[in-house]
């Protein structure tokens, strides 16, 4: 069968749905074919190793949330400070709220990476690679805050995604109020 990157797609796709939907053990080749509705064999032809297979969901992620240009030119006109800031998160916990799946795998994964040294490696090159762009694009955006001030918001938006995505804390406080109590927060 020959490759393609649509295919490729739609296999990592599927494992995501998997990862979300049963985690890490339910993550096998077959499961995938079955997910993609796809000849048995399919997913071992694009991801021969369980390794592979985690790498192209790491790279599917990374792909799936990736921001939006025609969201983020309006943005970069704005002058810097915290109300700038909170639309950048904003658009982050939107981007990973509208793709839930993609998003509980994502926690599926690192979950994994506690417990399996190669999940480890894959997915913390992947995570340290985007926190460097994270600070040299606030940098360069002349937005509030470093490396210390992007690391803590990484930990509240995890924190946030993982309560709205489970089982809410407080579901009637709005997504928005909860972005501009953090950027009050940690921007003082």
């Amino acid at each position: 069968m020959a490759r393609n990157r649509q295919r490729r797609s739609e296999l990592a796709d599927a494992g995501l749905r998997i990862l979300a939907r049963e985690g890490a053990r339910g993550l096998t080749h077959r499961a995938i074919d079955d997910e993609a509705g796809v000849p048995k064999g399919t997913a071992s032809n694009y991801f021969r190793s369980r390794n592979d297979v985690v790498s192209g969901l790491v790279d599917r992620i990374g792909e799936r949330l990736a921001p939006d240009p025609s969201v983020h030119r309006p943005l970069a006109a704005q002058p810097p400070g915290p109300e700038l800031f909170a639309a950048y998160i904003r658009d982050i916990v939107a981007r990973l709220l509208g793709n839930p799946d993609v998003t509980l795998a994502l926690f599926e994964l690192r979950l994994e990476a506690s417990r399996r040294p190669e999940v480890r490696e894959v997915l913390g090159n992947w995570q340290r690679s985007n926190f460097d762009s994270d600070v040299e694009f606030n940098l360069a955006a002349g937005l509030p805050g470093g490396a210390r001030e992007v690391a803590l918001f990484h930990y509240a938006i995890d924190g946030l995604l993982f309560d709205r995505l489970t089982h809410p804390i407080d579901p009637t406080t709005s997504t928005d109020d909860i972005i501009d109590a953090l950027v009050d927060g940690l921007m003082r």
